[in-house]
Formats: structure tokens, C-alpha cells, sequence
């Protein structure tokens, strides 16, 4: 069904991020401060997280474990899946899929191009499964890699293949963890340095506040409320403009439907010109209005800037003909 995106009501939803940066920036304690999460430690690092930081946990060893672990009764609790990190988690998941089916793997254990394809499919189909049908919120966390580009230096998320693609495509929110002197920071903007994900008006770099013995770890459960502000105050000026696109379709089919004669389309015109539009009314109804004139059989006489009977072109011929001198 093709819907509009004017209709688009709610405001509040749950939100995909990738984090990523260099081992030791603190990607993980960062993760953690979304809204009440669960951490999915694939990396088995929950003990380089200070204490006063850690949340509940689980460890899988195997993909298997980790889709035995994902369901509805086991994360009913959760508003947050943070997967930390996403290199281990995509490294399971190749062992998983060549357990499967071995042409997706190779002789020295890694993917075949089949297998690349197959994982960055379940990357995306793991994470519409947590999103939709689980319904939280999603934070992901990479280790950050160099890449050289001519002279430049480029930040890039570690992962093996093709994977990059997909494991982006998801995402609603994507940024890069950075020291800037003494400050963290993490930019949701596309630069020279890397490629990151900003959406809702959620952009820029964000200097991430230090955390001292007192200070409470809810960087990104700030972040989260501030981006549904945002959906909603879209959701909310979405509404109204609906409602008012609504109202004038409304007016402007009623003002055409007293068209029938050139008077009462000559009487229509200003009522029409005061319709107070929104969306593309404006168009809609010049549109429905510009087919009443035609079937009505009318035409606007720029001279005298009215709407007029439209002559046939057997009067038109014989007006030519007597001007003509001809006659009849």
C-alpha cells in the first residue's frame, strides 16, 4: 500500500546507532549510557569497564547463543541492545554460517564471496529482528581502523569485506569517537576523516562531558530524548499540516462543484485565490479547478480577465469569413 509521509503521526520511536573509535576511548562505557540496556558483551570486555558503569550482560560464545539469548521474555526488561563489539559479533556470525553451508567459506577459514553476502543479509535481518519485533533501541560498537587515502588518513569501522555496507544501512545515528585535546567527542557529520550518520537534526561533533565519581553515565539517554523531541515536533508540524492540506482540498472541491457557467466560474475565482494552502493543495486544486473550466466548455478572456464561453470553430470560421467580406 503506498502511504503518504505527511501521515506519519508518531512522534516517539527507537533509534539504531553505530558507535566506533580506537580501542581504550571508551566506546563501551559511552554505549552503555543508553536508555536502560543490556549489554551483549561478544567481546568478553566487560571487565575493562569501571564497576559504577557496568548493566546487565549476558556473553555468548556462538551466534547461536546470542539468537537462543535475543527473545521477547529474555529482554522484556530492556529498552537498549548494545552490541560490543560488532567485529566480534559479524566474526560469530561467519563461524555460524559456514557451520551451515561450507561454500560460504574458504579452504583458510574466512567467508567466501557467497559468504560475505550471506552474513551482511543476517547482519540486517538481526537488526530489523531487535528494532521491530523486539522493539528496542539498538547501539552497536566498532573498533576503528587507519586507512591510508593519498596523504590523508581516514577513520574507518574494523570490520572484514564487503560487510561495511550493510552494516550501515541500518542506522539511524553513526559517529566517530574522538580525543580533542583533553575533550571526547563524537561527530555525526560526513568529513574528510571519516564517514558518520546524522539524521533528525542530530549533526555536528558533540563534546562528550567527563564522567566524574557522581556524574551519571546518560550521554546518549540525553541523546535519545533529544532526537524524539525533535520526531515529535516534526510528527506534531506534520499533523497540522495534514489537517490544514485537508481543509482546503476540502473548501477548494467545494467551490468547484458550484461551477456550471462562465458566471459562476468568474464568481469562483476569488474564493478560490483565498484559499489558505498547505502541502501541494495549491496545485490540487488549480488542477481540479483548470478541469472544471474545460468541461464546462469555458475560456479565459485575457482582455477583459474573465471567463468566457468558449466559441466553437464553426462560429469562429464564419466571424473570419465575414471580416473577410465573404458572407455566408
Amino acid at each position: 500500500m503506498i502511504r503518504n509521509p505527511n501521515d506519519i503521526r508518531d512522534g516517539e520511536k527507537k533509534i539504531r546507532m553505530l558507535i566506533a573509535g580506537y580501542p581504550g576511548i571508551g566506546k563501551s562505557t559511552l554505549a552503555l549510557s543508553a536508555p536502560n540496556p543490556l549489554h551483549i558483551d561478544v567481546d568478553f570486555g566487560i571487565d575493562r569497564i569501571e564497576p559504577r558503569y557496568r548493566k546487565a550482560y549476558i556473553q555468548p560464545r556462538s551466534y547461536d547463543e546470542i539468537l537462543e539469548d535475543l527473545t521477547p521474555i529474555n529482554v522484556q526488561d530492556f529498552d537498549t541492545l548494545v552490541f560490543d563489539t560488532g567485529g566480534k559479533l559479524i566474526s560469530l556470525m561467519s563461524l555460524w554460517a559456514i557451520k551451515k553451508d561450507p561454500k560460504y567459506g574458504q579452504r583458510d577459514g574466512s567467508l567466501s564471496l557467497k559468504g560475505y553476502g550471506f552474513v551482511g543479509k543476517e547482519f540486517v535481518r538481526l537488526m530489523d529482528f531487535c528494532f521491530y519485533e523486539l522493539q528496542k533501541n539498538i547501539v552497536i560498537v566498532f573498533h576503528a581502523t587507519e586507512e591510508k587515502d593519498g596523504d590523508n588518513t581516514r577513520l574507518r569501522i574494523k570490520v572484514e569485506g564487503q560487510t561495511k555496507n550493510n552494516v550501515w544501512e541500518p542506522m539511524d545515528l553513526g559517529g566517530f569517537v574522538e580525543m580533542y585535546g583533553k575533550d571526547r567527542t563524537i561527530g555525526f557529520s560526513n568529513c574528510e576523516r571519516y564517514f558518520a550518520k546524522g539524521t533528525r537534526g542530530i549533526t555536528g561533533v558533540h563534546k562528550i562531558p567527563a564522567l566524574t565519581p557522581t556524574s551519571p553515565n546518560d550521554f546518549l539517554t540525553k541523546l535519545f530524548a533529544e532526537y524524539n523531541t525533535i520526531s515529535t515536533r516534526e510528527a506534531e508540524q506534520n499533523a497540522a499540516d495534514q489537517a490544514a492540506y485537508e481543509a482546503a482540498m476540502s473548501e477548494g472541491r467545494a467551490i468547484i462543484d458550484t461551477i456550471t457557467d462562465a458566471d459562476t466560474a468568474n464568481a469562483a475565482m476569488p474564493r478560490i485565490k483565498a484559499i489558505k494552502h498547505a502541502l501541494t493543495s495549491e496545485k490540487e486544486v488549480g488542477v481540479a479547478f483548470n478541469a472544471k473550466i474545460k468541461a464546462c466548455g469555458l475560456f479565459y478572456d485575457k482582455v477583459i480577465k474573465k471567463y468566457t464561453p468558449k466559441p466553437d470553430e464553426a462560429s469562429m470560421g464564419r466571424e473570419a469569413r465575414q471580416e473577410q467580406g465573404g458572407g455566408e
